[in-house]
């Protein structure tokens, strides 16, 4: 329990800061968004002081308000979920705006992830368990993916894959023309075909990682002693494998796994860009071409929050695979 207590005590500073940190770099960027505003809803000429000063309230920018009112409001409005109203996409909500874009994101990057950490960890298992096997040899070509910038790699993809050989679409997320969206056979085909590219771009360019670690650490856990000893006791050789070798190699994978699934949400920006993907990367691009404070902060509270999570379930998982990290806080 004191473990737990400890834990969820320092990712509450942890967040504190965050999102402290949040509401701080917004407003050093240069910009008013009150003008941008302003100027999206067609107005000529100079506004009145009660106009511009309703359109601040509406913003959340504060106005003449000093900074510290500004944060008090901040932090009230997080506790009641109020996000506040997007310039970029006036006169919708942050709220609304971040509700329709993550799913998109959480879909696509976050399943991407998720199969590259399954087939590394796999591969790398195997690879390091048969040193010297043919499957041992792919891992320079895996790991020369990884080394090539993501998005080249992912532009190469797209102009051999979706213009010479015109195997999948060039961007969107779905075929606007022909469905429309919905849990319907028709939409959710056309999800998963315009997905394929962007997913297949985010596996190729992170299995090398994954698989080389866990390629490294199989090597080094298979001299353990441990494994000696159930050689030794005539334990068949999937379960050494399974059991005794991999579990132990994949401690420091899972670590990494953590901030990987955290940085889900940002790490959408250039796969988004380069496929024109309708997720929450391109809601946080046009916000900061925007100076659209209130979408930026919901997207880094989004961002915050995923990393910040991921790495707290982590942790708590790495106290159930090695037993060793709940012994050490005791003491």
């Amino acid at each position: 329990m004191r473990y737990l207590l400890r834990k969820l005590g320092f990712y509450a500073i942890a967040l504190w800061a965050a999102l402290t940190v949040n509401f701080v770099i917004p407003r050093l960027m240069p910009g008013d968004p009150v003008d941008l505003l302003i100027a999206k809803l067609g107005q000529r000429g100079p506004v009145s002081p009660e106009t511009r000063r309703s359109i601040e309230a509406l913003l959340g920018t504060g106005g003449d308000q000093p900074v510290i009112g500004q944060y008090a409001d901040y932090l009230g409005n997080l506790a009641t979920g109020d996000l506040g109203v997007s310039v970029t996409y006036f006169p919708a909500t942050v709220s609304s705006i971040i509700g329709q874009t993550l799913p998109w994101t959480i879909g696509l990057i976050g399943l991407a992830t998720v199969i590259s950490f399954a087939v590394g960890i796999l591969l790398g298992t195997l690879a390091g368990w048969k040193r010297g096997s043919r499957l041992d040899t792919l891992i320079p070509v895996t790991t020369m993916f990884q080394s090539v910038p993501y998005f080249w790699l992912a532009l190469v993809l797209l102009f051999l894959l979706g213009s010479v050989v015109p195997v999948f679409p060039l961007n969107g997320g779905y075929d606007v023309y022909t469905v429309s969206p919905g849990f319907t056979a028709g939409f959710i085909t056309s999800v998963l075909w315009y997905g394929t590219l962007p997913a297949l771009t985010i596996i190729l360019s992170s299995v090398g990682g994954w698989m080389l670690g866990m390629r490294n650490m199989m090597v080094s856990t298979m001299s353990e002693d441990y494994l000696l000893t159930a050689e030794a006791k005539g334990l068949r050789t999937g379960r050494m494998m399974r059991a005794y070798a991999a579990r132990n190699a994949i401690l420091p994978s899972v670590s990494g796994f953590a901030i990987s699934l955290g940085f889900v949400v940002a790490g959408s920006i250039v796969t988004e860009a380069v496929f024109s993907y309708p997720g929450i990367g391109s809601a946080l691009l046009q916000a900061v071409g925007s100076n659209d404070y209130a979408l930026m902060q919901g997207i880094f509270l989004v961002i915050t929050l995923s990393v910040l999570g991921a790495n707290l379930l982590m942790d708590l998982l790495y106290s159930v695979i090695d037993p060793r990290t709940r012994t050490r806080a005791r003491a």
